[in-house]
């Protein structure tokens, strides 16, 4: 029989621990593939464009992803705080950070949107882009700058769902705007139905497109749970507050998850050096692991909710337990895919590129970094658990070391004898040093509760509790 107050709070806090881990992570598995499948698709037809589009889409995409962990992390951020107030019961709460969250959402997204507008050439130039590769990278990216608070939109809501474990409304959201894009990207780039292709840019109309179609669906589905979006929460709210909860999570949060890409975008830098055929190679072969860690990406997003409702609850054996099976699927997932990618490196080259030297630098690529995957699940997934419990500032720190500490210095050292290879062992080192870095400070977080009490050495944490 529930506790008295027990049903007021998150669903998360009741039931099977592994029950939650796979109806929360499945659907946002889905969800995220989607996400990912645009990248794929995009590289797909702008690679019939030629190499030139090919590698400016190659210097674009860790730029994206960039900026796209910015609005995961605040996403984080919103998640983190309405998970632990419907785990403590406060469903009021709950609802009025909720609309705070999404309004802070779309105001973050027009101040990044217009910066980024503005500093687009000294940015690619900075990453060693051709000046042939630069008008080409600039005709994406006007657009795409100008569209962001679009995305920003998404996440805020997103945030929301998350944090009511509404993973799959959550995925129908990203399914929703990925599947607009999919059927926009061969119009648009290359031309489809008697309708002529923009080139690159159409990919960038395309992925603007699906934002809109995304917002209209996440609205409509958020309509429909016990936080929707209301503007008269914001009359009651003490909107400071509310925004200083989330920023305390979602500002290291959104660099922790920002410092990955921003380290990638370097690693291109370097790339570069040895060629725009090896630029295109190394950016293809990272959109391919981009999709093949999707099932770690969506349990680090499905983390967040079950560690952060059963933590604001009290219930931090819980918490542990959910983060020792994660990590478990982490090494068993990643060394799974590792063998499979390495395997097959050359078939999936073949569909992006017939340049030899391209297929050479993807192979390579893979070969040297897939075998670190696994150690970047426990990253990420570590990250989850940490954002959940208000100690974003931990996940912030191991982010960083893993990227500046070992994966740019010993690309950087290694990279006159080994070449583009130490590159890729430079991220290969990080995410094995990652990896094993987040389960010791999760283990070390986690083992005390919300109060920073011990948790009793002779308990049992691994028995479920009744169904």
């Amino acid at each position: 029989m529930s506790e008295p107050g027990e049903q007021s709070r998150g669903k998360l806090t009741r039931g099977s621990i592994r029950g939650h881990l796979v109806t929360q992570t499945v659907p946002m598995i889905i969800g995220v593939a989607a996400i990912m499948s645009i990248g794929l698709v995009d590289a797909y037809f702008i690679g019939k464009l030629g190499s030139a589009e090919l590698a400016a889409i190659s210097f674009i995409f860790p730029i994206s992803v960039a900026l796209t962990s910015l609005g995961v992390g605040l996403m984080v951020g919103i998640n983190s705080v309405i998970a632990r107030a419907l785990g403590a019961g406060n469903e009021e709460e709950a609802a009025r950070r909720a609309s705070v969250g999404v309004v802070f959402s779309i105001a973050v997204g027009i101040a990044i949107g217009l910066t980024l507008y503005m500093l687009l050439d000294p940015l690619f130039s900075l990453m060693q882009a051709e000046a042939d590769i630069l008008p080409l990278i600039r005709t994406y990216m006007q657009p795409f700058a100008l569209g962001f608070p679009l995305l920003m939109t998404i996440m805020g809501l997103n945030g929301v769902l998350r944090g009511q474990g509404e993973a799959k409304k959550t995925s129908i959201v990203s399914i929703s705007y990925a599947a607009a894009n999919w059927v926009l990207d061969p119009i648009l780039i290359t031309g489809a139905f008697g309708i002529e292709g923009l080139g690159i840019v159409g990919a960038a109309y395309a992925t603007l497109a699906g934002w809109a179609v995304g917002i209209a669906m996440g609205y409509f589905l958020l309509a429909r749970t016990a936080l929707p979006f209301d503007l008269t929460y914001l009359r009651e709210a003490n909107v400071w507050h509310s925004v200083r909860s989330i920023t305390k999570v979602a500002a290291p949060a959104s660099f922790s998850n920002a410092i990955n890409p921003i380290g990638l975008s370097v690693l291109t830098a370097l790339v570069a050096i040895e060629g725009s055929a090896a630029v295109a190679g190394f950016g293809a072969a990272g959109r391919l692991q981009s999709f093949a860690v999707v099932p770690l990406l969506a349990l680090s997003g499905a983390i967040g909710g079950i560690v952060g409702q059963n933590w604001g609850a009290g219930q931090a054996d819980r918490s542990r337990r959910a983060a020792r099976y994660a990590g478990g699927f982490c090494i068993v997932y990643g060394l799974t895919i590792a063998v499979i990618l390495t395997t097959l490196s050359d078939m999936f080259a073949g569909l992006f590129s017939e340049n030899p030297t391209v297929i050479e630098q993807f192979n390579a690529y893979l070969a040297i970094a897939a075998w670190g995957y696994a150690g970047y699940g426990l990253l990420i997934v570590g990250n989850g658990a940490l954002n959940a419990v208000d100690k974003a500032g931990w996940a912030l720190a191991q982010s960083v070391a893993r990227v500046f500490l070992v994966m740019l210095p010993a690309a950087w050292l290694l990279r006159g004898r080994w070449g583009a290879d130490a590159i890729y062992a430079g991220e290969l080192f990080a995410n094995l040093a990652g990896g094993a870095l987040a389960a010791g400070i999760v283990w070390f977080i986690l083992r005390r509760g919300p109060k920073g009490e011990e948790a009793p050495a002779n308990r049992d944490l691994s028995a479920e509790p009744a169904e």
